[in-house]
């Protein structure tokens, strides 16, 4: 497998498939939090995509240790109208794209330069240009 390279220092931020795959102990997620972690990196996820990932079958002691370890940020009020703001800019409907909204907000506001993992390629670089650097998972 071909090494992606992750930049020092900055932030690293899971989406849910991001999150989902590192819960699930799955290879590249794994590997590459593990290298950003190297780095200086911060990990981070937005509160919404707990609610995203998490379902029946998660194991619920792996999900308690990861968030252990990542810094959750919090979405108010002020998170929630930039996130709608974004919406109407990238022409999408916040009744499928909401929490992805969401997500790419914060991704934005943290220490750059930001790395996401993601498997919504297309919708996130609609969301947040270039000012995010998107590595599929």
């Amino acid at each position: 497998m071909a090494r992606r390279k992750l930049s020092h220092e900055g932030t690293l931020v899971l989406d849910c498939e991001g999150l989902t795959k590192f819960v699930d102990d799955r290879e590249p997620a794994v590997a590459l939090i593990g290298e950003a972690r190297k780095r200086g990196m911060e990990v981070v996820i937005s509160a919404l995509t707990i609610i995203e990932a998490v379902h029946q079958g998660t194991d619920k002691a792996r999900l308690a240790w990861v968030l252990s370890g990542v810094r959750v940020v919090p979405v108010g009020d002020e998170e929630a109208k930039a996130a709608s703001a974004m919406l109407i800019s990238a022409g999408l409907h916040g009744r499928k794209y909401a929490i992805g909204a969401v997500v790419a907000e914060m991704a934005l506001r943290q220490r750059r330069p930001v790395v996401m993992l993601t498997s919504d390629l297309d919708d996130m670089a609609k969301l947040c240009g270039d000012r995010v650097r998107l590595v599929a998972v």
